[in-house]
């Protein structure tokens, strides 16, 4: 399949660069080292569309295409690692099932003042003792009393949540329906019950606050807090999961993209043995490699983009997508501070930053192993063999 952009996409992508070499770029190791997001940029990506990339413009959104939307956040993460993963998450994780299965109700509850750079949405799904087994592992229960849902549990390892005026929640309705059992309630932060710990201390994506959430008898409306049908709880996470997979890759292929810009930057102002590094077949080697690989994990994100925009299942494809990029941004990170040499082990070369950054993107939304199950079930089930 022959792909190029779209003129309308590419003048997207160059003003989304140029906003974020302007408002983020320059801040992202200030970023880093404060914890702290730079808010006077997120609030003004209500302009290009950034905190509402597909949601409808009747709630403040963008209503971009998917393959606009991964460019997005690819250039975001190129900028800012940090940013980059809370925007992921804001846009794929909290506005996206709410734009997709929310009511009209909850859409304009909610929406406008999602899209409107002023806070970034959550989605809570993974608890303690279950990440990779949602199914088997969530304990989070909520159970019917009256006109409300009242939900027990605790959930980990969730992005945004301080920022956040709605915590969408996957809880167990049924303990004895299998994946037929559950439902995605809306739960704001303000609830009774409802407690946001401290942000975790983590080896990189150090503005991108991650919490962990306990819910003690929290009590939700059932008509407004529930999120679609119930008992597809399940379900609408799977698919909200092969999106945020497309977005993952995006932000891995965008963090690749600047270690290796840093990586041919530091190589073309190097010398060592006479002359520039650049020269030396070692070195040509791994810019090769990065070229090669990052275009590859790019056109693999845009291809599981576009099946999704096509209404075709991308189940497959997006894990693919995912696999690919985040393993190229590993590589590509490895191999920029080798390139730095000692150098790249310093804060003081924005390489560092982003080999810590980047750790997390064949982790989250799914582990590698995660990823390469979904891959093998479908193969086997298009050969027939699953």
């Amino acid at each position: 399949m022959y792909f190029e952009l779209t003129e309308e996409q590419r003048m997207y992508q160059e003003a989304v660069r140029d906003f974020c070499d302007r408002e983020l770029a320059p801040y992202a190791t200030q970023v880093d080292q404060t914890g702290e997001m730079r808010w006077e940029a997120i609030r003004k990506m209500p302009q290009l569309g950034l905190t509402g990339l597909q949601v409808s413009e009747d709630y403040g959104g963008a209503g971009l295409d998917s393959i606009s939307a991964a460019i997005a956040i690819e250039e975001v993460g190129r900028a800012c690692g940090s940013t980059g993963l809370s925007l992921a998450a804001h846009n794929g994780l909290c506005c996206f099932p709410i734009n997709r299965w929310g009511t009209t109700d909850q859409k304009q509850k909610y929406l406008p003042r999602l899209t409107s750079g002023e806070v970034l949405g959550a989605l809570a799904l993974t608890e303690p003792n279950a990440g990779s087994d949602l199914v088997g592992g969530v304990r989070t229960s909520a159970v019917k009393e009256g006109d409300s849902w009242i939900i027990d549990g605790h959930k980990a390892w969730i992005t945004n949540p301080k920022y956040a005026p709605v915590i969408i929640t996957l809880t167990r309705t049924d303990k004895n329906a299998g994946a037929k059992g559950f439902c995605m309630l809306l739960v704001e932060p303000q609830y009774e019950g409802v407690t946001v710990h401290h942000p975790e201390k983590k080896m990189g994506l150090k503005a991108s606050p991650t919490q962990q959430i306990t819910y003690d008898n929290v009590r939700v409306p059932i008509i407004e807090g529930t999120l679609g049908e119930e008992g597809k709880g399940f379900h609408q996470t799977m698919e909200t999961l092969d999106g945020g997979r497309i977005s993952i890759g995006a932000l891995s292929v965008g963090l690749a993209q600047a270690a290796f810009e840093a990586a041919m930057k530091y190589a073309a102002e190097r010398e060592a043995f006479g002359g520039k590094i650049t020269q030396f077949q070692a070195i040509q080697w791994m810019i090769a490699d990065a070229a090669l690989e990052i275009e590859a994990a790019r056109l693999m994100v845009y291809r599981a983009a576009w099946l999704k925009d096509q209404g075709k299942n991308f189940t497959k494809e997006a894990a693919m997508a995912k696999l690919m990029a985040s393993e190229v941004a590993e590589k590509v990170s490895f191999n920029a501070i080798q390139i730095h040499g000692s150098y790249g082990y310093s804060q003081e070369f924005p390489v560092e930053r982003i080999y810590r950054d980047q750790r997390l993107m064949t982790i989250g939304e799914g582990t590698s192993q995660i990823q390469r199950l979904v891959i093998a079930r479908r193969v086997l089930q298009e050969y027939g063999l699953g």
